[in-house]
């Protein structure tokens, strides 16, 4: 890996307020995971009070399973850039939509981006894990939704 490769996984290519929710979800999960184990706290806590300890427990070590694949089988490192940071680095906007596709059950478009995450022969291995991480997005996106709906309703 050479400086030019660093520079372009991290080079800004939009803002995440650009991505729809399970997109910039898997970004901001992956910048609080990398952050350290305070933010991973966070994460843990967030999935567990949205989706319950049980599915809360499986989401988090999917993604972990799915993060320590990218760290061990990447390609190269898998860059991100700070937990508040409003841009969309090249590796996040590549990794949400890797995880859209995966949580939408688009299987092909999602095993494609996996190949270029990882080695070929682990790729099937992580858009299951893609999967179920971005279904526990999508499910804690439509519990959160439901709430807010019921909390703003005037009557």
């Amino acid at each position: 890996m050479n400086v030019q490769t660093n520079i372009r996984g991290a080079a800004p290519v939009g803002y995440i307020a650009e991505l729809d929710p399970i997109e910039a979800g898997a970004v901001i999960y992956l910048r609080l995971w990398c952050a350290g184990s305070e933010t991973r706290l966070k994460m843990i806590s967030d999935f567990e009070i949205v989706l319950g300890h049980e599915q809360g427990q499986k989401a988090i070590k999917a993604f972990d399973t799915l993060y320590s694949l990218c760290v061990h089988h990447g390609r190269r490192p898998l860059l991100h850039h700070q937990v508040n940071c409003k841009c969309l680095g090249a590796d996040e906007s590549c990794f949400a939509n890797f995880i859209g596709y995966a949580s939408e059950g688009n299987r092909e478009d999602a095993l494609l981006i996996a190949t270029n995450l990882i080695r070929p022969g682990m790729a099937a291995q992580l858009v299951n894990l893609a999967q179920d991480f971005g279904i526990a997005l999508r499910l804690m996106t439509i519990k959160l939704s439901n709430y807010h709906n019921k909390t703003t309703t005037i009557h």
